[in-house]
């Protein structure tokens, strides 16, 4: 991992956003001895973000099988 100094990070900073994305991270180091880590945040998704799925079936189609189903496996028997 590499430690770049202040002044280096702010004058190359979309550089250094590159390499954070290629390495996962950096420090920079300030005059005072302070180190501080650059990192990626991960994006939180969904678990129902899904894609969706061609079936081409018309939407009179669709809500036939799910009526069919519903008949099919009726709870309230």
């Amino acid at each position: 991992m590499k430690v770049y100094t202040y002044s280096q990070a702010r004058q190359n900073l979309a550089q250094l956003l590159d390499e954070v994305k290629k390495d996962g991270e950096i420090r920079i180091k300030r005059r005072d001895g302070r180190t501080y880590v650059v990192k990626q945040l991960e994006e939180e998704k969904s678990p129902l973000d899904v894609e969706g799925v061609n079936t081409n079936f018309t939407r009179g189609e669709l809500n036939d099988i799910v009526r069919e189903g519903r008949q099919r496996y009726d709870l309230n028997k």
